[in-house]
Formats: structure tokens, C-alpha cells, sequence
């Protein structure tokens, strides 16, 4: 085997083997196979795709390309993934609360990837929290408290790694068949026994269409349970910014205020919808058809068993035992818990700048990859970013402010102002509300 061979057979069209796409990650892995030849390998697939078989494979070997955390020693571990979307902090919010639940949460998370930012990156907006955790640390973290993020330790997924960086610089981020892998991969070497994705739909996600949004999830969804895990998918809207606060630092200290009972409604309604899925993975329980009190594209009955768990979750999120539990969190990775005093400490820069309306009317869209694209301009050393005043179906008057940008650097707010106008529609009749799962769970 070379990988000149299976570049040109993913080029045609051709199916791979597993010893071909084991031979291309070993490559990849030990520098065998360089970035050019692997860059042009990305390409290939971006035109051609992987098939099922194809990507499963690839999920599996880059998983064992490197180190498999062992959680035998905590029964009943979750994680969760999210495909990336704009504003979106859930597992700050999510983690603390399930852990508070007493499913204990072992979870490893990435950095920025195109357009939207990582949670390891708002992580990091608060003074002096540690990410890179050692896989006994985690562990140790894990059974003291039943909660712990972390970034991914230089030995897992070292396969991964090497095309997760590629495939931001050569514009092949949004393929299906490369985020099901790269996905999959990072959480099965994670180790977690139960998996709950939160597949973004939407402009501004990665997949824009809910039939692709759909097969992302049914083949993650095989993977993990090829692999003896127990799996949820949702796809959820991405289709305006999630919250108000968009950018590292702003976005932590929109997920402190929520654990504090005052988040956005919309952030509220989808951490409730993440936690009580994966509580059900962590206890048993099974899968919940839809929850209650979220809004949905469907209606099917929820079972007691069901309302009683999001009425516990929501109880939880109310009394401040999420926030107590994110605290220790913070605190065991040695952060500042100075920010849960203050969390608008985390929202300062040096330069403002207020967009304002030309005219009123009814919010009819926010460009959530527009946003997003923007506030990442914005952001240097997890300061900065863009707090939106007005969500999607509210009233304006003429003058009013839809945003604030907010960024350490005068030139890019400047930069900013002229291209964020673009990111509103708004005209005279309310929009109908979006939903916020748009399809049942997938198990």
C-alpha cells in the first residue's frame, strides 16, 4: 500500500479498505504520510465522501491510535458533543448540572474550529483554569467530584489531531463523513459509557440541512454503539446565535449567569433538553421521546418518569447546586473563582461599539454564521466578542441597539461595524418561532 494509491482511489470515487484507511492513519500518525498528501486526501473525500463503512473505520482506528481512557473504575460516566454552533456554551451549563444530578461527567473538549469557538477556549477565559489534565487527574477529578472538563492529552486521538487542524486550513471542515469520525473518535477514546451528541442544523452550524443533520447523527450514533456505548443524538436549531453573548470570555460569563437563574430562554430550554438526555444515559432510564416545556417540531407524549427528571433538573439549576458544582470544578483545575463574584469581569475590553437599527420592525433573522465569523475577529485572548440585545421575533424601534461589539483592538471593531449591518433581517411581520429540536431523538 502507498498513499499516492489511496489518494487516487478517493479521488475516483473508490471505496477504501480498513487496511488502506489503518495504513493512511498509522501515516499519519508516525509522519509517513505528510500534511500535503494528507491535505490532498481531505480533499478527495470533501468531493467524493466516505461511505458508511469507510467512516466507521476511520473513527475506530483513529481512536486507538493513541491512548483509550479507562472509566471502568466510575460506573455510569457520560459526555456529550456538540458539531459547533455560534454562542454555543451548553456544556458549561450542562456538565455541572448533570454531575449535580449525581451522574458523574468525564469530558474532553475541543478548541475553536472555523467559524465558532471551543470550549476549551471559554474555559480558559477564567484566570488561571487548567484544561490540560492528565488522564489520572481526570479520573481522580472525576470520582472526588463526578465532573471534569479537560482539552485531549498529547497521546489520545493523535490521528485525529493531525487532520482536525488540516481540515480548518483546507476548507473541508463542514464534510459529514470527517466530522462523524473526528467526533466519534475523540469520544470513544474518552471513554465515557454513554455518548449524547448535539448534532447543530442551521445556518449557522456546519450542516445547513436536516437531512444531512440526520445522517450525521444516524452514522455516529452506529459508530458508538459498534463500539458497546450507550448513544443519543439531537439535532437542535442553529439558525440564530444561541444566548446573547458570542466570544470566549463573554460567552463563560453568560453560562456563570445561567447557572445563576438568569439565562437566556433559549439557552435555558437547551441545556434542560441536552441534561435530561444525558441523565437518562448515565441512570438508565432509556431515551425520552421529546421533554417537556422544550419546543419542539412534534408532539409525543412524556412519561412520568420523564417530567419528574426535568423538574429535578430544573430544581437543581434554580437552588444553585449546578453553579456549587461547576464552582469545585473550577476549583479543582485550579481557576479563579473570583469570576463567580463578578462574572462580567469576563465581558471587558478596551473599545465598545453599539450597532444600532435604521429602522422598526419585527427581528426577522440574525446570520448566526455571520455573528459568529465576526466575533471571532473580535476576539484576542478570550477577550471580546458580540452581545446581541435582541433575539429573533422581537420588536425594534429606529435607534435602538441590536449589539454590542465589544474587542481589545480598535481596527477590528472598526472592521466589525461595517459588516455586522449584513448579519439582520428585519421587516414587518413577526416570525414564526423556531423550534428548538427539530426532529425525535435518535438512539
Amino acid at each position: 500500500m502507498n498513499i499516492i494509491e489511496i489518494i487516487r482511489k478517493k479521488r475516483d470515487g473508490e471505496k477504501l479498505s480498513t487496511e488502506e484507511i489503518a495504513f493512511l492513519v498509522c501515516g499519519a500518525v508516525d509522519g509517513a504520510i505528510n500534511e500535503a498528501q494528507l491535505g490532498a486526501f481531505l480533499m478527495a473525500v470533501y468531493f467524493n465522501g466516505l461511505s458508511h463503512e469507510e467512516t466507521t473505520a476511520l473513527a475506530l482506528e483513529m481512536a486507538h491510535s493513541g491512548e483509550m481512557l479507562d472509566l471502568s473504575s466510575i460506573p455510569g460516566t457520560v459526555d456529550k458533543h456538540s458539531t459547533g454552533g455560534v454562542g454555543d456554551k451548553t456544556t458549561m451549563i450542562v456538565a455541572p448540572l448533570v454531575a449535580a444530578a449525581g451522574v458523574p461527567v468525564a469530558k474532553l473538549s475541543g478548541r475553536a474550529l472555523g467559524h465558532t469557538s471551543g470550549t476549551i477556549d471559554r474555559l480558559e477565559a477564567i484566570p488561571g483554569l487548567r484544561t490540560n489534565l492528565t488522564t489520572a487527574e481526570l479520573i481522580a477529578q472525576v470520582k472526588k467530584i463526578g465532573l471534569a472538563v479537560g482539552s485531549q492529552t498529547g497521546n489520545l486521538v493523535p490521528a485525529d489531531k493531525k487532520l482536525y487542524a488540516l481540515r480548518d486550513q483546507t476548507a473541508t471542515v463542514e464534510v459529514v463523513s470527517l466530522i462523524a469520525a473526528s467526533v466519534m473518535s475523540k469520544k470513544l477514546a474518552g471513554g465515557a459509557e454513554g455518548i449524547l451528541l448535539d448534532v447543530k442544523c442551521g445556518q449557522g452550524a456546519f450542516i445547513k440541512d436536516l437531512k444531512q443533520a440526520k445522517e450525521l447523527a444516524q452514522i455516529m450514533v452506529e459508530i458508538g454503539k459498534s463500539a458497546g456505548r450507550k448513544m443519543t443524538a439531537l439535532i437542535t436549531a442553529m439558525e440564530e446565535p444561541l444566548g446573547k453573548a458570542v466570544g470566549e470570555g463573554v460567552e463563560t460569563c453568560e453560562a456563570i449567569e445561567t447557572l445563576r437563574g438568569s439565562g437566556p430562554a433559549d439557552l435555558v430550554d437547551l441545556s434542560l433538553l441536552i441534561a435530561s438526555h444525558m441523565a437518562c444515559l448515565g441512570s438508565g432510564m432509556g431515551i425520552l421521546p421529546m421533554t417537556a416545556g422544550i419546543s419542539t417540531t412534534g408532539e409525543t407524549p412524556v412519561p412520568q418518569q420523564a417530567l419528574a427528571l426535568i423538574e429535578t433538573l430544573k430544581e437543581l439549576l434554580v437552588s444553585g447546586a449546578a453553579l456549587e458544582k461547576f464552582r469545585q470544578m473550577v476549583i479543582a483545575q485550579g481557576g479563579d473563582t473570583k469570576v463567580f463574584d463578578n462574572p462580567q469581569s469576563l465581558a471587558q475590553a478596551r473599545f465598545e461599539e453599539q450597532f444600532k437599527t435604521c429602522k422598526s420592525g419585527f427581528i426577522q433573522q440574525i446570520n448566526a454564521y455571520a455573528i459568529g465569523s465576526i466575533a471571532r475577529g473580535l476576539v484576542k485572548n478570550h477577550r471580546g466578542g458580540i452581545l446581541l440585545e435582541h433575539k429573533v421575533g422581537e420588536m425594534v424601534g429606529k435607534g435602538e441597539v441590536l449589539a454590542r461589539l465589544l474587542s481589545d483592538g480598535s481596527d477590528a471593531l472598526k472592521e466589525a461595524m461595517k459588516q455586522i449591518g449584513a448579519a439582520y433581517v428585519i421587516g414587518d411581520e413577526k416570525p414564526e418561532p423556531l423550534p428548538v429540536l427539530l426532529c425525535p431523538p435518535m438512539q
